[in-house]
């Protein structure tokens, strides 16, 4: 980027991280003076029995709480309208997302929605957020997707077979608690998915066009956290240190998102979760790999930068052959994490590739900062290489 172009970091309120620091959630939720608190999370994470303890440091402290545990994996507009309005009905003074990124996105836009008139499906079409929300608190029990520091909020909008998202600065969050303790129990397929989807998120926007000193600064941090413990992380889910590492990246990953933005990766897998329901780490795990191949002409100096992030060992390597250790990496990555990579055994045909190609081709939001050029044929390209033979 240029010296002379202004460039803005959207932050959230607060952060606090630290093994169980969910205990200060009662000393933070009182500092706003909520007197009656809604816990918004999914089946997953109540049924791991995550909710009990935040639940009750917040009931001894005298806080009314009340939980909504039905967050489903793919938020749809009509299944975040039923949330919401069950929210209305409760007027709780705060909300608080605990879960992955689905449970923190649908807290966050409710807590806009109680304060501002448009519906989920005006503000889709573009209907302006004017205010801010009710305090909202974010708690991720996943490594990941960052929404708890994002001002991003992700819908599936099924009579279009694509997720959309709402980007607005009043979606950020009041406070948020990042405990490793919560995410020891994550099952090893989700700890890979999630892990891979928070490493896409700096890596994206470590190359993307809009890429400026905030988000270098993040994703390079990022970058060396989750790689120094993705794998410790997904073969021993007790190392609290490396879940520790693995919530800081992809953090770090969300405050990239805040200031920069993702790219291809990102345009590509939507149409892998908005139609085919393809969980989104997974999508972009799957992808990540194929697109910084592409990008390897455009992007090489920074690839060499990842690679020493990583700590991959590049003394005496050209600026490409250090690139294209980078890119191994990924794919070892990928083969270390047993992540399944072959779109038909997910129940995608060949033939899907033209209208899935059409689909990302209109994600020009993220395909716009990628930085090499991408057409038709080369995302075509891209969906062909995970296919098998």
């Amino acid at each position: 980027m240029s010296f002379t172009e202004i460039y803005s970091l959207l932050n959230a309120g607060k952060i606090i991280a630290g093994f169980n620091s969910i205990e200060t959630i009662a000393r933070e939720v009182t500092a706003y003076n909520a007197k009656k608190v809604l816990i918004i999370t999914d089946q997953g994470v109540w049924n791991a029995g995550l909710i009990e303890k935040p639940k009750s440091i917040l009931e001894s402290a005298g806080i009314r709480v009340y939980v909504i545990n039905n967050t489903p994996p793919e938020p749809e507009v009509e299944q975040v309208n039923i949330i919401f309005n069950a929210a209305k009905e409760l007027e709780c003074d705060l909300i608080i997302g605990i879960g992955g990124g689905s449970s923190m996105d649908v807290a966050k836009i409710v807590a806009v929605m109680l304060t501002n008139a448009p519906s989920l499906s005006e503000i889709l079409a573009g209907a302006k957020i004017e205010k801010r929300g009710i305090p909202a608190f974010m708690v991720p029990t996943t490594a990941g997707t960052g929404s708890e520091v994002t001002p991003n909020a992700i819908f599936l909008v099924p009579e279009k077979e694509l997720k959309i998202g709402v980007v607005s600065e009043k979606l950020l969050p009041d406070c948020v608690i990042l405990d490793p303790v919560l995410t020891i129990g994550l099952p090893k397929a989700i700890t890979a998915a999630t892990g891979m989807d928070a490493l896409s998120h700096a890596i994206e926007c470590y190359i993307s066009k809009k890429a400026n000193p905030f988000s270098d600064t993040f994703a390079l941090k990022a970058i060396n956290l989750i790689a120094r413990s993705i794998r410790q992380a997904y073969n021993n889910g007790q190392d609290l240190e490396a879940r520790h590492d693995m919530l800081l990246g992809a953090m770090f990953g969300g405050l990239c998102i805040s200031t920069s933005s993702t790219v291809a990766v990102h345009a590509l897998a939507y149409p892998l979760g908005g139609k085919y329901r393809i969980p989104h780490g997974l999508s972009n795990a799957i992808l990540l790999p194929h697109v910084m191949n592409f990008n390897m002409d455009a992007a090489a100096a920074k690839f060499k930068d990842i690679a020493i992030a990583m700590e991959l060992g590049t003394d005496g390597l050209s600026t490409r052959q250090a690139a294209k250790k980078m890119i191994e990496n990924l794919y070892s990555l990928i083969r270390d994490l047993n992540i399944q990579v072959n779109l038909k055994e997910m129940g995608i045909r060949e033939s899907d590739i033209d209208s899935m190609a059409e689909a990302a081709l209109k994600v020009t939001r993220l395909l716009d900062n990628n930085p090499k050029p991408m057409n038709r044929n080369d995302i075509y390209g891209i969906y062909k290489k995970v296919f098998p033979g």
